[in-house]
C-alpha cells in the first residue's frame, strides 16, 4: 500500500491501514484539514466546496467520504458527480464557492486515487497553501460542526455541458470551420470520464463522424492510462488504417491531450501545446510559459511570432504563477496541457482540443503536415536510483560545477542549456530517483546527452 501526502494533495492507492493506503479515515482527516483552511483563510463559516471525480473504481466511496466529511464541517457540499478536472475548475468560479476537491489520480493506474485541491479561483494551491493543509490535517487541527450547524449536499450535473458551451464561445474556437471540413474523429478515453465529454464536445463542434474506442465510464482501465505511445497501441492501429483524420487520447481526469496523426504516428504529447500554441499566437500575439521539464520548440515558435517564452519550475501552480506575471496568452506543460487564459487557469484537453480542431481545418492541412513544420526536437527520459545515503544536493551541485560554463537554471533542479539541445534534472518527489529529461534534435543526440549525464551523475554518488 502507498499514500503519499504532497502540498498538492493527498494520493496513495486503495486499502490498507490508517496512515498505509489511501482509506476513509485519510480521506476525512485531510478533507477536514482543507476545510479548515479554507474557511480560515476565506474568513468564512459558511459557503460550499464544490466535488467532482474521475470515473475510477474507487471514485463513488471516495466522494461519499469527502462530501460527508465537507458537511461535517460546516459547509455545503456542491457534487457535480463526474466530472473532468477541468470542469470541477470552471464550476468553482460558477458556483462562488470557496474551493472545490478533485478525487482523480490523473494518469495513476486504476488501484490509485487522490483528492486535488482547489482555491476560490478554480486553481491549484500553491506551495505555502498546501503546506498549511497538511500541517493542519498532521496535528489534527480541526473542530466538526455540532448538528444544528451541519453543512448540506447539493447536487448538479449541469457542469459538462456548461463546460462544452464555454468552450464553443471561445474568440478563437470556429465550429463553422470545423463542421466544413467533415472531419472523422478517434478518440481513446481510457474507460473514464473523457469518454463522456469528449465525443460530446466533437459533435457540437460539428463533427459527425466520431469512433469511440475505450468511451464507457466504467473506470475499467483498458489500457496503462498516461497518454504517452506505449500505451496507446490501439488508437494508433486504427489510425494507420486511414479511418480518421485525427485521433485524440485523454486521460482518467482530461487535463492532457495526445494527438495521433492520421497514418497511426504519434503527433508527440510535446507538440500538442505547441501546435494550440502557434495558432493562438498568430491571432493573439504575446508571451508564453511552459515548464523547464518541456520542448525548446514552443520557444521557437513564440519567437516567430514576436514574443517572449520564459519557463517555470515543473508544476502547474508554478506555470499558471509565471503566466500571470508575465501576461502570456498560452501556456502549459509539455505533457500535453493546454493553459489558455481566455478560457481559465488550468490544464483543459477540451479547450484543446477545439483550438487545435480549428487550426486543423483553417490551414487544409493534414496532422501530420502540421508536424512536419513545427521546429523539430526530440525529448529522451530516463533516471538515476538512488539510496538513503546519496547526498542529491551534492550531486546537483557537482553538475553544476562540470557545466559551470553553460547556461544554467537552478529553480527546480538543475538545467543545462547548450545551443542546439538543453538537459534537465531534478529530484523525483515521489521515487528515490533523480529525473533527467534531455531534448536535442534527433533522439539519438537526445539520448546520448542524457546517458553522459546519468553517467557523470553515477560517478558522482
Amino acid at each position: 500500500m502507498s499514500l503519499i501526502k504532497s502540498i498538492s494533495g493527498i494520493r496513495g492507492t486503495i486499502g490498507g491501514k490508517s496512515g498505509d493506503g489511501l482509506n476513509p479515515v485519510d480521506i476525512a482527516k485531510f478533507t477536514a484539514a482543507y476545510a479548515t483552511y479554507i474557511k480560515r483563510s476565506s474568513g468564512c463559516s459558511q459557503g460550499a466546496i464544490v466535488v467532482g471525480r474521475d470515473a475510477r473504481l474507487s471514485g463513488q466511496m471516495v466522494n461519499d467520504v469527502v462530501v460527508g466529511t465537507i458537511c461535517g464541517m460546516g459547509l455545503d457540499a456542491i457534487n457535480i458527480g463526474l466530472a473532468t478536472t477541468p470542469t470541477t475548475e470552471l464550476a468553482v468560479v460558477g458556483e462562488k464557492a470557496l474551493g472545490g476537491i478533485i478525487i482523480t489520480a490523473s494518469h495513476n493506474p486504476k488501484h490509485w486515487n487522490a483528492l486535488k485541491l482547489l482555491n476560490a479561483r478554480g486553481e491549484f494551491l500553491d506551495a505555502e497553501q498546501g503546506r498549511e493543509v497538511l500541517a493542519l490535517a498532521e496535528k489534527d487541527d480541526f473542530d466538526f460542526a455540532d448538528v444544528d450547524s451541519l453543512g448540506h449536499e447539493y447536487t448538479n450535473n449541469t457542469w459538462a455541458e456548461r463546460h462544452i458551451r464555454h468552450v464553443l464561445d471561445l474568440a478563437l474556437v470556429d465550429r463553422e470551420a470545423i463542421a466544413k471540413t467533415n472531419f472523422t474523429v478517434a478518440v481513446d478515453a481510457v474507460n473514464s470520464v473523457g469518454g463522456v465529454v469528449i465525443p460530446k464536445l466533437l459533435r457540437a463542434l460539428g463533427v459527425k463522424n466520431v469512433i469511440e474506442l475505450n468511451c464507457e465510464p466504467t473506470g475499467k482501465f483498458a489500457h496503462t492510462p498516461e497518454p504517452i505511445p506505449e500505451n496507446l497501441t490501439g488508437i494508433a492501429s486504427l489510425m494507420a488504417g486511414g479511418v480518421a483524420d485525427v485521433g485524440f487520447v485523454v486521460d482518467p481526469d482530461v487535463d492532457r491531450l495526445a494527438i495521433v496523426q492520421e497514418d497511426g504516428q504519434m503527433f508527440g504529447e510535446e507538440y500538442t501545446l505547441v501546435a494550440v500554441a502557434d495558432y493562438v499566437l498568430a491571432h493573439t500575439p504575446g508571451n508564453t510559459v511552459s515548464n523547464l521539464s518541456s520542448s525548446r520548440a514552443l520557444r521557437d515558435v513564440t519567437r516567430a511570432h514576436g514574443g517572449e517564452y520564459e519557463a517555470a519550475a515543473v508544476g502547474e501552480v508554478n506555470v499558471t504563477t509565471l503566466m500571470r506575471k508575465n501576461g502570456a496568452v498560452i501556456g502549459g506543460e509539455g505533457n500535453g496541457g493546454v493553459i489558455y487564459p481566455a478560457s481559465h487557469y488550468g490544464r483543459d484537453a477540451l479547450v484543446g482540443v477545439a483550438l487545435f480542431l480549428t487550426m486543423l481545418a483553417k490551414s487544409g492541412k493534414k496532422v501530420s503536415e502540421v508536424k512536419a513544420a513545427m521546429p523539430q526536437y526530440a525529448i529522451a527520459k530516463t533516471k538515476v536510483e538512488l539510496t538513503p545515503d546519496i547526498d542529491v544536493d551534492a550531486v546537483l551541485e557537482a553538475v553544476k560545477q562540470r557545466y559551470a560554463n553553460e547556461q544554467l537554471t537552478t529553480i527546480d533542479g538543475v538545467k543545462i542549456d547548450f545551443a542546439d539541445s538543453w538537459a534537465h534534472l531534478r529530484k523525483s518527489n515521489t521515487e528515490p530517483i533523480i529525473r533527467i529529461y534531455s531534448e536535442a534534435h534527433t533522439m539519438a543526440e537526445a539520448e546520448a546527452l542524457g546517458a553522459e549525464l546519468r553517467n557523470f551523475i553515477n560517478q558522482s554518488k
